[in-house]
């Protein structure tokens, strides 16, 4: 790698459907992060919750044993794949943690192999077909940074999403990358209706993350319906200037690729120097629920 290619990276995103079992999720992840290597990518990223269905739109105690330990068996697959392939390994999983509670947790794993540790997905919605606060336990680690081979990253998950917050923290800490397991998608009953806003604001809200912390934003979605629930694809991967660099379609199982370039990154929050203008002595009110009238 030459000195001007030295802080550039190329990533990738695994936006698929579920399989049909847990074992023909992994082996369909497993070869499509093949693929991605193959292609260049240097940090490759699953879906939230690569390998099961996207099991939360019922609530049904059964489905607990799906989950797993995190470290675990996948993650020892993944591990060894990652020291094959010399990439970085991002995996959101159902994390068994013990009798009765549960997390929806993401694995990651650097390029030699070696499992850095993980993060738990700290908001947890509750809707119609989203019935995540049945399944999973509130994440308790915090905001995670992980300095890898190829660069700082941090993950976070789906509903995470909608948060400033968790993104300008993951930021502070030294965040270039961050990356967003996802499985949101349309309902019947709203789609003809809401559909093209629920879409144009999620994306929004993220690469307004991506402006407002001078990063990389790589969000990952599931295709396919599973029970009634749409997937919307449409993974993506924006620049710190909000610009989509890198899309994918709405129905398709595709590898999307994007190359970042840190050290442009680096020169933009020079010159857009968000962090260094924040008052942080006015912000204790985010601290609190509501700021209601005294």
């Amino acid at each position: 790698m030459s000195s001007t290619d030295a802080r550039k990276v190329r990533i990738a995103l695994i936006q698929g459907k579920e399989q049909g079992s847990k074992q023909a999720d992994l082996d369909y992840t497993v070869s499509k992060i093949r693929e991605a290597a193959a292609g260049g990518a240097r940090i490759v990223c699953t879906q939230e919750l690569f390998n099961t269905p996207y099991f939360c739109i019922t609530q049904d105690t059964e489905l607990f044993d799906l989950a797993e330990p995190v470290p675990g068996p996948t993650t020892e697959v993944l591990c060894e794949l990652a020291a094959e392939l010399k990439v970085v390994i991002l995996a959101s999983l159902f994390e068994r943690r013990g009798p009765g509670v549960y997390h929806n947790t993401a694995a990651v794993i650097d390029a030699d192999g070696t499992y850095l540790g993980k993060y738990r997905k700290m908001h947890i919605p509750q809707d119609p077909g989203f019935e995540e606060k049945f399944y999973f336990t509130p994440g308790d680690l915090g905001y995670r940074v992980w300095d890898t081979a190829y660069g700082k990253i941090s993950v976070l998950i789906c509903w995470d999403q909608w948060y400033p917050e968790a993104a300008r923290l993951a930021a502070l800490a030294g965040a270039e990358i961050l990356f967003y397991p996802t499985a949101i998608g349309w309902l019947p009953e709203e789609k003809a209706e809401l559909g093209e806003a629920q879409h144009t604001a999620w994306e929004t809200v993220q690469r307004g993350h991506a402006v407002a912390n001078g990063c990389y934003l790589a969000a990952v979605n599931r295709v396919g319906t599973e029970a009634q629930t749409e997937f919307w694809g449409q993974s993506f991967v924006s620049d710190f200037y909000g610009q989509v660099v890198a899309r994918g379609p709405v129905s398709e199982e595709v590898i999307i690729f994007a190359d970042c370039d840190l050290k442009a990154l680096e020169d933009t929050r020079r010159i857009w120097p968000f962090f260094r203008d924040r008052r942080i002595d006015s912000f204790g009110g985010l601290t609190l629920r509501m700021i209601d009238e005294s």
